[in-house]
């Protein structure tokens, strides 16, 4: 299935991926828009986790072609960012000198990485925690340094893959609002993979559907929610309706679990 919008910064055409005997991904064919947040939800094991380390450049497509910014993507990139299931923090290291890995890694401008990382770090609400160690935070908050961190070298794109899944509700919620805060304020791109539809519309500008394995876009559903969202819109019309479209699509298909 293809779901085309204008501006496209990212382009996949018929994607398919294969372990062995396998095949985890079919035919994806979508392009995503430039500053658009798109949300993944699926089924466990359908490969969403695949398709984003294909978009991270972490593996290759066995079939199909991937662009970003026009350029095919053939490794890791600079102007991606990603947000792994877990912080994956160090645990002897400092929120701040955390947050800086990716300057060490990429050789980037120590002086010019270290005011960044304080702004970033001003930005998902950890100012004053520069100095704690991880196990000092809370696991919301260390989230919030894991997201610093993938914005440290500036991307364009930052791929999240269920950054939130280990939180409790309340903290979850409170993690939703905070990264469409970030998200608003910074203009990147995101692509997050959840399997809250909840927190995929919520989220979301458009919810791409995928099926159980081999995993392939089912359904392309655009989000017709105002923006900045409150949490009162999980119980409005244009919410619920997106959400029952997305359960239709699992009731023919399978479940989230």
């Amino acid at each position: 299935m293809s779901a085309v919008l204008a501006d496209d910064y990212i382009r996949l055409a018929n994607v398919s991926k294969t372990f062995g005997d396998v095949v985890a991904l079919r035919d994806i064919s979508c392009t995503i828009r430039e500053g658009s947040f798109v949300s993944i939800v699926g089924p466990s094991g359908c490969g969403k986790s695949t398709l984003l380390r294909i978009m991270a450049g972490l593996i290759g497509a066995s079939e199909g072609r991937l662009a970003m910014d026009g350029q095919p993507v053939s490794g890791t990139r600079r102007d991606v960012g990603m947000v792994f299931q877990s912080s994956i923090l160090l645990p002897w290291r400092t929120v701040l000198d955390n947050v800086l890995l990716p300057a060490e890694v990429l050789g980037l401008d120590m002086a010019a990485s270290r005011e960044r990382a304080m702004g970033l770090l001003k930005l998902v609400g950890l100012q004053g925690f520069e100095q704690k160690l991880p196990r000092q935070l809370s696991g919301g908050m260390q989230q919030r340094a894991s997201i610093a961190r993938a914005l440290l070298h500036d991307p364009k794109v930052l791929l999240m893959d269920e950054p939130f899944g280990a939180l409790d509700a309340l903290t979850r919620e409170q993690m939703n609002l905070e990264l469409q805060r970030i998200w608003m304020e910074s203009g990147k791109t995101v692509i997050l993979i959840t399997h809250s539809i909840a927190e995929a519309i919520f989220l979301g500008d458009v919810v791409y559907v995928m099926s159980a394995r081999p995993g392939t876009v089912r359904r392309v559903i655009p989000v017709a929610l105002p923006r900045p969202r409150s949490l009162q819109v999980l119980g409005s019309t244009p919410f619920t309706q997106a959400a029952q479209e997305i359960r239709d699509v699992f009731s023919h298909t399978g479940s989230l679990d």
